[in-house]
């Protein structure tokens, strides 16, 4: 248990550790690349260190340079270098995704399975959409969940249908593993995208390696057969969801924070949480390389996050000391996360005597002056890092397990408290 230090204005110029979007896909571009990559500002986290194993499973070479923060990779041009393994992803969502995509370009049996959360977590869209491409992947106890087995003989292509609502990232590991089908892949989204800017960023990612992404909007997109991911030097940028809970402070505290190396052209979709804060009463500033906000009077909003659920957690400490009710819309996805988010924020704001109420996709805050408690994370990084914020205006907020923090954001507690000086 950690207790957070209430604090005056803070004024501060923070850098914060890469995105860990943008590193596990750097990540599974590498593995099927052709050549070494080298990875800059790589997160070096429990999930992407999942990842990086999970690549050693599959005879991937990946070259640590921890002080660095920097990875080498050797590529295996498409081909998975073993026909049999059994990875074990942790809580780590996005590399369970990637990589029960990749593996259907093996030539053998594999399993991927996680911990119990994980086994909880959907992923029969991406199954029955990799089905349609040619793959032969089931959920091995029938849920719809992991363990996922795979019987990979390569991936036909053609056109699948899926649906967009749950998980973009179902959309992001068809879209980074298509240029190694036999045939071209076109993948028709049949209702609204959530969080489109991921989307974007495995675009960008794989544009970067060298391949091309033909697109209508965010309904239709086709990879050409036959490209391949070139081996290349990539630079990560700063995580903007790590970014969120610095600029929540400043909001939070009255006082400035900048954070550098993350600028106005980022397509990371929660590089906007800067907007939804002005929209609030901060005061913001943008350049190519730095984001900036400073806190006002606070007011209450409604607000649509579907493309930034990542920091409706930040955003509710923010809520509980504006003046007038938020109202946090569109999120239902929130539900299949580390835990279900919506039910986990109003259960802690309810605990610290805050008025809460959660709709099927969303959230309502009626800000008043939280009480000291012991903020339960349920093995939520965000849990642990947003309800932290509540601490930097309120005396007596501990955060029970903050080691879950490993997951995306190791030493966000050391960074936190540098702000108090």
């Amino acid at each position: 248990m950690i207790e957070i230090k209430p604090v005056d204005k803070i004024n501060a110029t923070v850098r914060i550790p890469g995105s860990k979007s943008y590193t596990n896909r750097a990540l599974i571009t590498a593995l099927l690349a052709n050549g070494e990559s080298v990875v800059k500002n790589a997160l070096l986290s429990e999930d992407t260190r999942v990842m990086i194993s999970c690549l050693g499973e599959l005879g991937i070479q990946v070259n640590v340079i921890t002080e660095e923060n920097r990875l080498i990779i050797k590529g295996c041009e498409g081909k998975i270098p073993v026909d049999k393994a059994s990875l074990f992803a942790r809580n780590a969502g996005t590399v369970v995704r990637f990589m029960t995509a990749a593996l259907t370009l093996g030539n053998g049996q594999y399993e991927i399975d996680g911990v119990e959360r994980m086994r909880q977590r959907p992923i029969q869209q991406l199954i029955d959409a990799l089905n349609q491409l040619g793959a032969d992947v089931v959920s091995k106890e029938g849920t719809g969940c992991p363990p996922v087995l795979i019987n990979a003989s390569g991936l036909r292509g053609g056109t699948v249908k899926i649906p967009g609502n749950i998980s973009s990232q179902y959309i992001s590991a068809i879209l980074l593993t298509a240029p190694y089908a036999n045939s071209d892949v076109r993948i028709v989204v049949i209702d609204d995208l959530a969080s489109k800017n991921y989307i974007d960023m495995t675009i960008d990612v794989m544009n970067r390696f060298g391949v091309a992404v033909e697109r209508d909007s965010y309904k239709e997109f086709s990879v050409k057969s036959g490209q391949e991911y070139k081996g290349c030097e990539y630079m990560v940028e700063p995580d903007a969801s790590g970014a969120s809970y610095f600029f929540a402070a400043a909001a939070i505290t009255g006082g400035k924070v900048r954070v550098e190396g993350l600028g106005d052209s980022s397509l990371q979709g929660d590089a906007r949480f800067v907007d939804i804060l002005a929209k609030m009463g901060c005061r913001t500033k943008k350049s190519h390389d730095w984001l900036e906000v400073e806190g006002g009077e606070l007011m209450g909003i409604d607000v649509d996050m579907n493309d930034t659920p990542d920091v409706v957690q930040t955003l509710a400490p923010v809520a509980v000391f504006a003046k007038g009710k938020t109202r946090i819309r569109n999120v239902k996805n929130l539900r299949y996360k580390e835990t279900d988010r919506i039910t986990a924020i109003v259960n802690e704001l309810k605990k610290v005597g805050v008025e809460a109420r959660e709709f099927e996709d969303g959230i309502e805050i009626f800000p008043s002056p939280p009480h000291s408690a012991d903020i339960s994370t349920y093995n939520d990084h965000r849990m642990a890092m947003s309800f932290a914020l509540l601490g930097l205006r309120t005396k007596g907020i501990r955060i029970k397990n903050p080691e879950c923090v490993e997951k995306t954001f190791p030493d966000f507690f050391e960074r936190l408290e540098k702000l108090y000086h």
